[in-house]
């Protein structure tokens, strides 16, 4: 009996997973990893880019030590070089780093505005500039950026990550619809919330977390495997006629009005 075809396997493919030591970004590159691509999870801090590509090697699939800082070119690019050295080129592009502060917005300085909007946009940009001939030399390039729920509705006292992360969302839009020419499918994923090592404090059992609740349909937070199928999918040969296009995992949060 013929097994059925696997359209989102992604043997044979390489990932850049910037953004991918911690969080979700850490939950996606072993995701890729499970569904066979050779995973390359980056981020700012050496000790969590080792920890997280021996995870992947453990796998037994073939990853790449270095670090990167997207508010630095010649960082993003070093990293593109090393990547296309060892493994011939880039297939899948993950944008999932970011920052963020809770602050009053009256009182958010310049500067800090600045670095959020930096890391957040411009960093995408600068990532996406830096991989596009390799994702073009592929054919069938993919790059899935990490929006928010704050691209859509707004968030207390995070309006600089809210404005940062609405723009993400007309960048993918933009470079969705410019580059579908070069082959290269750009989208994005909205995630609801998930709670990590970083804001689990923050979400459980408090008054913030209890409202997020009270607003999200199915009246719980996401497991990380529940976002990273759709990552997946859009890194993979399933999504080839999905471009410039937008998907949240969120629970029926942006969709809901009442809830009771």
């Amino acid at each position: 009996m013929n097994q059925p075809e696997n359209i989102t396997d992604l043997s044979n493919k390489t990932a850049v997973v910037v953004g991918g030591t911690s969080g979700l970004g850490r939950a996606i590159a072993i995701a890729l990893a499970r569904s066979g691509a050779t995973v390359v999870p980056t981020g700012r801090r050496e000790e969590l880019t080792a920890e997280i590509c021996a995870e992947i090697e453990n796998i037994g699939r073939r990853t790449l030590r270095q670090t990167v800082d997207v508010a630095k070119r010649e960082s993003i690019d070093a990293l593109r070089d090393a990547v296309t050295e060892k493994f011939g080129g880039t297939d899948i592009l993950i944008n999932a780093a970011g920052r963020t502060e809770r602050k009053p917005t009256a009182e958010v300085s310049e500067a800090s505005w600045a670095e959020i909007l930096d890391t957040n946009l411009t960093g995408i940009l600068r990532t996406c500039q830096s991989f596009y001939e390799p994702l073009k030399r592929s054919g069938k390039g993919k790059i899935v950026n990490i929006a928010s729920l704050a691209s859509f509705v707004a968030f207390h006292e995070v309006a600089a990550y809210g404005a940062s992360k609405a723009g993400v969302l007309a960048l993918t839009r933009s470079l969705g619809a410019e580059w579908a020419k070069n082959g290269i499918n750009v989208n994005a994923l909205v995630p609801g919330v998930f709670p990590t090592e970083l804001n689990e404090k923050l979400l459980n059992g408090t008054a913030r977390g209890n409202e997020i609740l009270m607003r999200t349909p199915m009246n719980r937070f996401g497991r990380s495997e529940e976002l990273t199928g759709a990552a997946v999918f859009l890194a993979s040969d399933a999504a080839s006629f999905i471009t410039g296009q937008t998907i949240a995992v969120d629970g029926g949060y942006l969709a809901s009005g009442v809830n009771s």
